[in-house]
């Protein structure tokens, strides 16, 4: 069995015109802006199954930005298992700091990934975006959650969770 490219083009996508969306909508010195997404995809048969999970975000306040994605993927067949990990994300602020780290970690037949990302610009202007992706044998995670922050106001935020189980 094979992972669906469209469900992950399908996510990139999503991640790409979400990430639009929010610089777009966020000129210099601009209110906070911050979206996520999460999808996910599977099927099941007598032979096996297969399924995809992916979460991703930006946010954006002033002249910062982050942003994150994970996709997790596994498939089972008679004869054995794959599965795989993805992420990544970025940060810019042309006048403040930045952080971006991305790892996987592998243990037994789980795979872990995180991406944390942030912006920060003098004056209290920040963006961060964090993802989380999991695959544990059948079972599949990811979580996004994005956050922006102008002077004067709370943070903007916005989450996102898919799980899917191919449980017996």
């Amino acid at each position: 069995m094979m992972i669906s490219r469209l469900a992950v083009a399908a996510l990139t996508a999503s991640f790409v015109v979400g990430s639009a969306a929010a610089f777009a909508g966020n000129p210099s010195g601009g209110p906070a802006a911050a979206s996520t997404i999460g999808t996910g995809a599977g099927s099941t048969s007598r032979t096996g199954s297969s399924g995809v999970v992916g979460s991703a975000g930006s946010a954006a306040a002033g002249d910062t930005s982050a942003s994150s994605l994970g996709v997790g993927a596994t498939s089972t067949v008679p004869t054995g298992s794959s599965s795989s990990i993805g992420v990544g994300g970025s940060a810019a602020a042309p006048n403040g700091r930045t952080m971006s780290n991305s790892h996987v970690n592998r243990g037994g037949n789980n795979l872990n990934g995180q991406s944390m990302n942030q912006a920060h610009d003098p004056g209290g202007v920040w963006s961060k975006s964090h993802t989380q992706t999991k695959v544990r044998g059948d079972e599949l995670s990811s979580r996004t959650k994005s956050m922006a922050h102008q002077p004067g106001g709370p943070p903007v935020k916005s989450t996102s969770r898919t799980n899917m189980s191919f449980g017996e």
